[in-house]
């Protein structure tokens, strides 16, 4: 069986996702030059690269702010809480609080470069 342990997205500016990032997560990234980064979180490693880097090393393989299919879903404690925080420094909010019938209680936000990021508790449900 495959693990899954790093997620990576490609970014024009690293730094600005690193603050990004590094704010909402609440976590440090260990920086590996100006290219790349990571900042770990319990069930995995979200990998920030620098989309000139990796056409660099694979030409046209890569392209920022252009994801429409993928979500990042991070689990936390206190989903209402985030949602305050996250609001209160001015993070674009997609969907508000909601509950799911599945028993998550949720809400989306977007990275500076249009990713979909989803704060979520187990609240009930199926």
């Amino acid at each position: 069986m495959a693990a899954l342990t790093h997620t990576c997205l490609f970014a024009d500016d690293v730094q600005r996702f690193l603050e990004f990032y590094g704010a909402i997560l609440g976590l440090e990234p260990v920086i590996y030059g100006d290219a790349y980064a990571e900042l770990a979180t319990t069930g995995a490693t979200l990998a920030i690269y620098d989309v000139a880097e990796q056409n660099a090393l694979a030409p046209g393989s890569a392209e920022s702010g252009a994801n429409r299919s993928m979500i990042l879903e991070f689990n936390v404690a206190d989903v209402e809480g985030e949602y305050e925080r996250l609001t209160g420094m001015g993070v674009p909010i997609v969907k508000g609080l909601t509950t799911q019938e599945w028993g998550n209680r949720s809400f989306y936000c977007r990275d500076p470069e249009g990713n979909l990021v989803n704060f979520y508790a187990r609240v009930g449900g199926a």
